[in-house]
């Protein structure tokens, strides 16, 4: 008998992508006939099956659960992760964690390689290439064998699964009107680009307030940062965007980062040009790590609550695994945010 591959060996052998396979065998027609054609006829040859030992797992249960994130460097995914271990300490589970790099590609390996016999369930946020491409299939198909998975933060409409997410549109709305309540009439928003949900929410929020201000929406304060970007080239380009922002909008007031690093990043560039920070331009983050907390000045930020989102995440899915919720029932936990100030606001 020949022994299962994997899509990662098809790919490997065929000298195509991970993404291009998984298509070519869905019969994708963004893949070429050719190409699908000859995808195929190697994975029937080599006997390839999709999760195929994750259907044992509906009775065979490991104890063990994995958390999927998409960086391992940023202080909220950690707080989510001790709030995970927390639930699932207490009730006798193990904990795997794993990192999509917000790849595709690695998102679809990590959980092709956690499913078979390693893990009962998933609890994940999804990675920014997987929104891009809106390519879910590796969630539907491990949902419908049997392994349970809850998303946390970025969610997708797409996926029917337990969610535990924050209220985004309301904490930027919240920080918005913050602002404008302090008097800035001018507000930067930096955000990320629009297939990000959690960065669409926000904007959203954004747009609401300043509407309910009766402040008209400048689309040219709003910075869209690259997702190819790496960390060096995104600290450039909100630095070159920020100061062509200062050339025309000298009168800007008031800036809103949507997550930490952007909001860091933007608070040097008005240090490096001597704009004094509250009195000539308020600053609020998006998430309240350490960095908002420590830098100079310290900066007023929303709160996400990571761990309480790990706690509620991590009790939806052991409750799936024990029965004690039904496996067709799913449920969409929403965590409010806190507006935490400090020195960089009025």
């Amino acid at each position: 008998m020949k022994k299962n591959v994997t899509l990662k060996q098809i790919a490997k052998e065929l000298e195509v992508s991970v993404s291009t396979v998984s298509k070519a065998l869905r019969d994708n027609e963004e893949i070429g006939l050719e190409t699908r054609q000859k995808i195929q006829a190697f994975a029937k040859m080599y006997n390839y099956k999709p999760n195929s030992i994750a259907l044992s797992l509906r009775n065979k249960s490991t104890k063990s659960i994995a958390i999927i994130i998409p960086q391992i460097v940023n202080h909220f995914f950690t707080k989510v992760i001790q709030g995970i271990e927390i639930v699932a300490t207490e009730r006798n589970y193990n904990v795997i964690i794993a990192v999509s790099n917000d790849s595709f590609e690695k998102e679809v390996l990590n959980m092709q390689t956690l499913v078979n016999g390693s893990i009962d369930g998933f609890i994940l946020s999804v990675a920014k290439e997987t929104l891009r491409q809106k390519d879910y299939h590796h969630f539907s198909e491990t949902i419908s064998q049997g392994v349970p998975i809850v998303l946390f933060d970025r969610q997708v409409d797409e996926i029917v699964c337990d969610k535990v997410i924050i209220d985004d549109e309301e904490g930027a709305r919240k920080a918005t009107q913050k602002l404008v309540d302090t008097g800035c009439r001018k507000i930067i928003f930096i955000t990320t680009e629009d297939f990000v949900s959690v960065g669409n929410l926000r904007k959203n929020g954004y747009y609401h307030a300043l509407q309910n201000s009766r402040i008209n929406i400048d689309n040219t304060l709003i910075i869209k940062v690259k997702d190819e970007l790496n960390s060096d080239e995104i600290e450039k380009y909100i630095f070159e965007e920020l100061n062509k922002i200062a050339h025309n909008h000298p009168d800007a007031d008031g800036l809103i980062g949507v997550n930490e690093f952007y909001t860091i990043t933007a608070a040097n560039f008005f240090k490096k040009i001597n704009k004094k920070i509250p009195d000539e331009i308020s600053i609020i983050a998006f998430s309240d790590g350490v960095l908002p907390k420590y830098s100079y000045p310290s900066l007023s930020a929303v709160s996400q609550h990571g761990a309480e989102m790990g706690e509620a995440a991590a009790r939806l899915l052991i409750d799936k695994l024990e029965g004690i919720t039904p496996e067709e029932s799913y449920q969409t936990i929403v965590i409010e945010t806190d507006l935490i100030e400090r020195d960089s606001t009025k």
